[in-house]
């Protein structure tokens, strides 16, 4: 795709550690994660001796199904399925199963299970609801090869616009949609508002033309604009979706404590205090409680040799862990100063796990903090409940089962988190499938 637009030269990247692309900490155990099954295997014996066949058996499973799930075609059709329904029958037989019930299956144990979990922030899920095939894809696509930006992230959004614009393109901001032109049953552009920092509106509506809508927007949010009704069945029973839960962030700049001194590289790091993550994953998002938080930590400083996303002697550290967007929206509408509170106490919270298991002298080091909540999210990313991947990655809500590009109403495309796949190489994906369905034109490889 970057060769395709000619970026492929400027916007690089730097592949994470393959010999612990995550460390993962639960308890007194310590897992890192390598590229290499082999060796995956061997350290998973090491910790679980009396399980070793066990969990070689689950680890060989799970790259067995990736490699069934790469076989599978783009478009599923009747004589297709049929003439690979051998090799694609862990397809279909782990179908709807979640995480939790193939750990079950091979009878692997609590701390290894947890271990092995810990990527729970990448998908906002527990084992017992997460699909089994959305973790697979994201840990052997890691085990496969992680990158990250060797310019940040920054100069792939800098990037892509600067594409837009040099093919006289227009990047619009301070822009809300309010509605969809229609042109019959075909959508033929889309109305809009310019508004203010703060969300107020500041100028006219303007309708904008378009040979083709593709819609970022939450596409239950812009169905309803449009009018369910006009949506074929298949798409509304898809649009009425569960959506992934949000999340407390934590941007944090660090200064004089060198993260490198205690283990932390070209990776990032998950904690758990124990290994029950479905009671864990209730504690912080059922009941509030972060006591014995569950969280992962990224120092994007140390993952790339360009340094400049901060000064020097510093390091930018993100923590993340999941939050409920009801309770945090129930607490900000009753009260700002409670809703301030909450977001300082959860903080300190983690900080304490942080400085005691991993980073000591944390607090007395840190120079800048930036806390977002799932109201953040709302705000700023237009999630409807925050949610922080779109759709929920459970099984009902994988392949086929999820929302596409496809709208089912002529002239509009969904390209979303919810329609398609979440995080960055999900977006991609998405959106060059959809390209490629619009222009004919074939960028992805395989």
């Amino acid at each position: 795709m970057l060769r395709k637009l000619g970026l492929d030269q400027e916007v690089t990247f730097e592949r994470l550690d393959p010999n612990a692309w995550d460390r993962m900490r639960v308890g007194g155990l310590a897992l890192d994660v390598p590229s290499d099954p082999a060796a995956l295997i061997d350290r998973l014996a090491t910790l679980f001796p009396a399980h070793a066949d066990r969990c070689r058996a689950f680890v060989d499973e799970v790259f067995a199904t990736a490699d069934a799930l790469d076989r599978m075609p783009t478009e599923p059709g009747g004589l297709v399925m049929l003439s690979r329904v051998w090799s694609l029958r862990r397809v279909v037989r782990w179908r709807d199963a979640t995480l939790g019930q193939v750990f079950e299956h091979f009878g692997l144990p609590a701390e290894a299970r947890a271990l092995l979990a810990l990527q729970w922030p990448d998908f906002m899920l527990p084992p017992r609801d997460l699909s089994f095939f959305a973790w697979v894809l994201l840990f052997v696509g890691y085990a496969r090869g992680a990158y990250y930006p060797t310019h940040h992230f920054e100069s792939v959004v800098n990037g892509l616009v600067r594409t837009i614009r040099d093919a006289g393109g227009e990047v619009r901001t301070g822009f809300r949609v309010t509605g969809f032109t229609l042109d019959g049953d075909a959508v033929v552009g889309v109305e809009g508002q310019p508004v203010d920092a703060d969300g107020a509106v500041v100028g006219p509506t303007e309708a904008i033309a378009a040979r083709h809508v593709v819609c970022n927007l939450d596409p239950r949010r812009a169905a309803e604009l449009i009018g369910l009704d006009r949506f074929s069945a298949p798409v509304r029973r898809k649009l009425d979706h569960q959506p992934s839960v949000s999340n407390f962030m934590a941007y944090c700049v660090i200064e004089g404590l060198d993260p490198t001194a205690h283990g932390f590289g070209r990776n990032n790091l998950v904690h758990a205090d124990h290994p029950d993550l479905d009671r864990t994953f209730d504690d912080m998002v059922v009941r509030g409680d972060y006591r014995q938080p569950s969280y992962a930590v990224s120092i994007p400083t140390l993952l790339t040799p360009d340094r400049s996303d901060c000064p020097p002697g510093c390091y930018v550290v993100e923590i993340l862990t999941a939050a409920d967007y009801t309770r945090w929206q129930t607490l900000k509408n009753a009260s700002a100063r409670a809703y301030t509170d909450k977001k300082k106490e959860v903080f300190e919270q983690l900080c304490d796990s942080v400085e005691r298991h991993h980073l000591p002298g944390f607090r007395d080091h840190l120079v800048f903090k930036l806390l977002g909540s799932p109201s953040t999210n709302q705000r700023y990313a237009g999630a409807p409940t925050g949610g922080s991947y779109g759709a929920a990655l459970i099984p009902s809500q994988m392949g086929p089962r999820r929302l596409s590009h496809d709208s089912s109403i002529p002239g509009l495309s969904f390209c979303s988190a919810t329609a398609g796949y979440p995080g960055f190489a999900g977006t991609i994906w998405t959106g060059a499938r959809l390209y490629e369905r619009i222009e004919g034109d074939r960028v992805l490889e395989g």
